[in-house]
């Protein structure tokens, strides 16, 4: 009976102090079984900072009023019709991946008429040898972790967009009041009908919490591409080695262009994840994540994807790679 009370005592405390756990605590607590990525721990609030600057109105010392990253094409693509501009710029021009022959070479092969922007593949083409057009990995979005409790006090939402903007002193009019108008749209656009399941996380914590409810296993894995060297240019990438690390469901947390650390995450159903490691045209080595959704048929049959790749929803696995900030949750084996 002592025993037992003492264990009840035990769990209250815990619970009760949650609350106070700095992010990195909480992250140890809740997810032991794996490390934060550097992309998150590079951002986390200061231990000996008591009060986050960037929640301070009419604060001059932020370094940036609204923190921006690079496209997100993936986030959402799959979700709607592709726009003119999207069909137009990705239609118009020849397949991007190809298998090297023998006797070829990069520089004949750098003089064809390629994209250097190219999102979605099929998961065929993760093969030793393919060369690959692919934008940037770095999204070089550097906006700070705050903690839940300083954000929470914080609205989310369009019908306080107002007290919003007030609260981070951005003229209503700039470019940043369109930034964070269209990231709360975004966030607050209706989940699709699908066992997808989605939501905006605002803090570490609720990052955290979100995987746990999602994947339904503490036992999990946080990856992230990395980047070994610094460039921001897009480039041609040879797949040096392809290894798949797992099968079945897993969690994507995309950084969006916010006042503060501000995900979209979504938890996609079933689907084959690789790390392929490749080589750019200028020597700079990546390790990139490769996420392949097994299940695309609730997609948009109008949706990006589908024109480029010319396939149709739920035929065929349809891929793409995660940016170096936008972080993959999967169940550990």
């Amino acid at each position: 009976m002592k025993l037992q009370a003492l264990t009840i005592f035990s769990l209250a405390f815990v619970a009760s102090t949650h609350a106070a756990l700095s992010p990195e605590i909480y992250w140890k607590v809740k997810l032991p079984n794996t490390q934060i990525p550097k992309v998150i721990k590079d951002f986390l609030p200061q231990p000996d900072i008591d009060v986050a600057p960037e929640l301070e109105q009419d604060n001059t010392n932020a370094k940036e009023k609204v923190y921006y990253g690079l496209s997100i094409y993936g986030t959402i693509s799959w979700h709607r019709a592709a726009t003119e501009d999207e069909i137009r710029h990705f239609t118009t021009n020849k397949n991007v991946i190809k298998q090297v022959t023998e006797g070829s070479s990069f520089e004949a092969d750098l003089k064809e008429d390629r994209p250097l922007k190219q999102y979605f593949f099929l998961e065929k083409d993760l093969e030793k040898g393919n060369i690959i057009n692919f934008p940037t990995l770095l999204n070089n979005n550097e906006a700070p972790f705050l903690p839940r409790q300083f954000v929470e006090s914080i609205p989310f939402s369009m019908e306080k967009i107002s007290e919003i903007l007030n609260h981070f002193s951005i003229d209503s009019k700039s470019k940043d009041a369109q930034a964070i108008e269209k990231t709360i749209k975004l966030c607050e656009e209706p989940g699709t009908k699908h066992k997808e399941k989605k939501t905006c996380v605002t803090s570490l914590e609720s990052m955290v919490d979100f995987g746990l409810s999602v994947l339904g296993t503490n036992k999990i894995v946080a990856i992230t591409s990395e980047v070994q060297g610094e460039t921001q240019k897009s480039q041609r990438y040879t797949i040096e080695e392809v290894q798949q690390i797992a099968d079945g469901d897993n969690m994507v947390c995309h950084k969006l262009n916010y006042a503060y650390a501000l995900h979209y995450c979504h938890f996609a159903g079933n689907a084959r994840t690789f790390m392929v490691s490749m080589v750019g045209t200028d020597g700079i080595k990546v390790k990139a994540v490769s996420v392949c959704h097994k299940d695309a048929s609730f997609w948009n049959p109008k949706a990006l994807p589908f024109l480029v790749l010319k396939v149709k929803p739920g035929t065929t696995p349809i891929c793409h790679f995660l940016k170096d900030d936008q972080i993959l949750f999967v169940p550990s084996k």
